[in-house]
């Protein structure tokens, strides 16, 4: 009987399902998201750094230009020609000179929005050598109230514990703000994460496109003799392999096709979405610069107008991206390593010694030694420069 399945304890028949070509299509276009690569710092930076040039190009550029600053010493009497804090940075250890070491803390904390840097000590009260250590293995161990006590630095199966409850830490932990952490800084990195992700797969579809003759090329319409549109399956089999053997790909680019009998080309140009692809993936650029501070000129990136020129803009970068950067490190540095030798010192970037701000600074010098109604200390104070020594100059 027809309703027999509907009896208890009869036979169950297997309903009948139809199977259909497009229905795997279809369930995976309604059930379609978007896929956001890991947040985290390794995926991060392997993807927004390693593998993608506008994030490669910014870091590098903001680590380079703010470890290339120079620096000076001083404290509210007099500034320091020699120093064995100005040492201990020109040469930091065996390994690494200032601006390679310097390199790699802006890097690290730029990449990670924090970056970690561990003194080896001796017997002189100040260290002997800095090392910088990758933010991806260490890890901050809070105390009952909150604050850091220790520091864990893992690699493998090995893990290394820097006691930091003593007045001085080894570690000299320096991170970007967050508001959502209180032990952890944020990178550029992660929120230029979705930009990244939308300029990685603009390159993946382009890399597509050029694997495929670097356009749409078009279609083959076949009509057989009787009229019907159908091939036999050793005819299209046979057709599919001769084209990827000898038509595909871009050392086939431009190759005249041969077509035999029943066979028609039909060319077809890029849809308005394939040609939207360049422009998004040149938006996508303009924000992850704009996530690192940098001018987008800087990079060469297309359809920026913001500067008048690159001397603007790269002066912008300057004082509104690297200054910034290397103060706060600066400032870092040296209230931690002040601690070792009980000097109230501070370590600063030389803003007359940047070619970058050279017209800035020479207005600045200018307008200030015009003021006769400031004395020689308010100007000294204002160009940032200490107090005159009994001599009249600087001991």
């Amino acid at each position: 009987m027809v309703f027999d399945f509907l009896r208890r304890g009869g036979e169950r028949a297997v309903p009948e399902t139809k199977a259909s070509a497009a229905g795997p299509v279809v369930a995976w276009h309604g059930a379609g998201r978007v896929a956001w690569s890991p947040r985290d710092t390794a995926t991060l930076t392997r993807t927004g750094f390693a593998g993608n040039p506008v994030g490669f190009r910014s870091v590098k550029l903001i680590a380079e230009a703010a470890a290339a600053l120079p620096l000076v010493l001083q404290d509210s009497r007099q500034r320091f020609d020699m120093h064995p804090l100005l040492s201990l940075i020109k040469r930091p250890n065996a390994a690494q000179g200032r601006a390679e070491m310097m390199e790699a803390l802006f890097g690290q904390l730029l990449l990670s929005g924090n970056a970690y840097v561990e003194a080896v000590c001796g017997e002189a009260a100040l260290p002997l050598e800095l090392h910088v250590l990758r933010s991806d293995r260490m890890r901050v161990v809070p105390g009952a109230d909150g604050w850091p006590v220790a520091y864990e630095y893992s690699v493998g199966a090995k893990a290394h514990r820097f006691d930091a409850s003593g007045p001085l830490s080894p570690v000299c932990h320096i991170k970007s703000f967050h508001p959502q952490d209180d032990h952890y800084g944020l990178s550029p990195m992660q929120a230029a994460a979705m930009a990244l992700d939308v300029h990685n797969s603009a390159s993946r579809w382009s890399k597509a496109l050029l694997d495929n003759a670097a356009r749409p090329s078009g279609a083959l319409v076949f009509s057989g003799g009787d009229g019907q549109g159908a091939m036999a399956d050793d005819q299209y089999r046979r057709l599919s392999e001769e084209i990827e053997a000898n038509y595909q790909g871009a050392r086939n680019a431009g190759r005249p096709m041969v077509l035999e009998g029943g066979l028609d080309w039909k060319p077809m140009g890029f849809s308005p979405s394939d040609m939207e692809f360049q422009k998004t993936k040149e938006a996508a650029g303009r924000e992850i610069a704009l996530a690192f501070g940098v001018p987008p000129m800087l990079l060469g990136i297309q359809g920026d107008a913001t500067y008048a020129n690159y001397q603007e803009a790269n002066r912008a970068f300057y004082r509104l991206t690297v200054l910034p950067l290397a103060t706060r490190v600066a400032a870092a540095l040296s209230d931690w390593l002040s601690g070792y030798t009980g000097e109230m010192v501070e370590l600063k970037p030389d803003l007359d010694q940047v070619p970058a701000l050279a017209a800035e600074r020479d207005a600045q010098w200018a307008r200030v030694s015009a003021a006769d109604f400031l004395s020689e200390a308010e100007k000294r104070a204002i160009l940032g420069l200490p107090v005159l020594g009994e001599g009249g100059a600087d001991d």
